[in-house]
């Protein structure tokens, strides 16, 4: 292992890039490992293996919960032993995740077939909370924390990528040599993670450094965890009830709704980071919030599919900031000592909203109908609005921002 460099006092733009870039690729590594299996499990489960789709559903839903449980202890770690190491366990779990489908691959038993593609699920989640977790930490760790917006930025970038990439992949994979080409891959891909890793420096971590308790932490993550929350609760709304909404209107075009989405997601991460820095936290996330919903509203009233794919664009456009902004703020008077807790917990708030989403607009659509769900969206993504402006207003008060 390589001693650490020290950060220069002064990085340019292009410097700070070529230094995020090669962990980001490491995160892109593991949610390309993530989409692998997003198209081919439930539908595996269901029709293949015989069992009901709220069964499948529940099987994709295991690695949200193991996700879930272990973000903030994937944080401690981070800050206690080291980002590099927390990323590097995370990469081992999505290697096993991949020995367990190999291993359903070789089974004949429909019951022993979903026990393995359950576990490989748990194990995945795990995979995701350390090497997500410790790839902003390390990042920020290489780069310093006045660049944490565009750390983020990347972050989500490689992440959205990689299961954009991921799902698509693993559907061809599992056509050409079914669960046991998916599985080999799943397991070879970590395993060029961890050696790209190791030839990458180690931050150590903060010897001595003042920790903030648990308690503080997570007092002064979840307000702004709930903002967040909320813009990704319009977020998923999108994501999973798009189609349907293109459906109930008898329109054609809901996948380019989907893919305008996430190119302005994307494009906005890319081009705009520096944004925050420039403006504030603050006033990004309020921006981004004020497109998100304007976006949300075009689609809820939208007379034509062309509007609905202009809301889309646009509720990708707001959302793309909103967790690198709010992020800024809310670690600005977080130890450094406590920042992988701090990222692990606030993280979490989103992990709790996407999971959220499917069921409490699920039942809004099967009431009131599809439209009222983009209706719901905007209403949230307006009280996370409410809930930033007032911590700004807040942060003034106490003449902190």
């Amino acid at each position: 292992m390589t001693a650490p460099k020290p950060i220069p006092d002064s990085l340019t733009k292009s410097q700070r890039t070529i230094r995020i870039l090669p962990v980001a690729l490491l995160n892109a590594i593991n949610y390309l490992l993530i989409g692998l299996p997003l198209a081919v499990f439930p539908s595996l489960v269901h029709f293949k293996l015989g069992y009901s789709a709220a069964l499948a559903g529940a099987i994709i839903s295991l690695q949200y919960a193991a996700t879930l449980v272990s973000r903030s202890l994937a944080g401690r770690i981070s800050d206690t032993r080291g980002a590099k190491t927390i990323v590097i366990c995370g990469l081992v779990f999505g290697a096993l995740n991949g020995l367990c489908i190999l291993i359903a691959s070789v089974c004949h038993t429909p019951l022993v077939i979903l026990l393995w593609l359950g576990v490989s699920r748990l194990l995945l989640g795990i995979a995701e909370s350390g090497t997500g977790t410790g790839c902003v930490t390390w990042n920020i760790g290489r780069v310093g924390s006045a660049a944490t917006a565009e750390v983020i930025s990347w972050n989500g970038v490689s992440s959205y990528g990689g299961i954009a990439a991921g799902a698509p992949l693993g559907v061809l994979l599992a056509g050409w040599g079914g669960l046991h080409l998916l599985g080999a891959v799943a397991v070879v891909l970590p395993l060029i993670g961890l050696y790209f890793a190791r030839r990458i420096d180690a931050v150590p971590p903060l010897v001595g450094a003042m920790r903030m308790s648990a308690w503080r932490v997570v007092r002064q993550m979840t307000p702004y965890g709930l903002a967040l929350a909320g813009g990704s609760f319009g977020f998923g709304i999108i994501v999973a009830f798009m189609a349907l909404y293109y459906v109930a209107h008898g329109w054609e075009g809901a996948s380019l709704a989907l893919t305008a989405f996430g190119v302005s997601f994307v494009l906005v991460r890319i081009v705009l980071a520096g944004a925050i820095g420039r403006f504030g936290g603050f006033r990004a996330a309020l921006v981004s919030f004020v497109v998100e919903a304007v976006g949300l509203a075009l689609i809820w009233l939208a007379p034509a599919p062309l509007i609905a794919l202009l809301g889309a664009s646009l509720a990708g456009f707001g959302f793309s900031l909103v967790f690198p902004a709010l992020a800024v703020e809310a670690l600005h008077p977080v130890a450094a000592g406590s920042r992988g807790a701090a990222i692990g917990i606030y993280t979490v708030f989103m992990d709790i909203a996407m999971g959220l989403t499917g069921p409490l607009a699920g039942l809004v659509a099967a009431r009131l109908g599809y439209p009222t769900v983009f209706l719901l969206g905007l209403l949230v993504v307006l009280g996370a609005l409410t809930l930033t402006w007032k911590l700004r207003q807040a942060v003034l008060m106490k003449g902190i921002g």
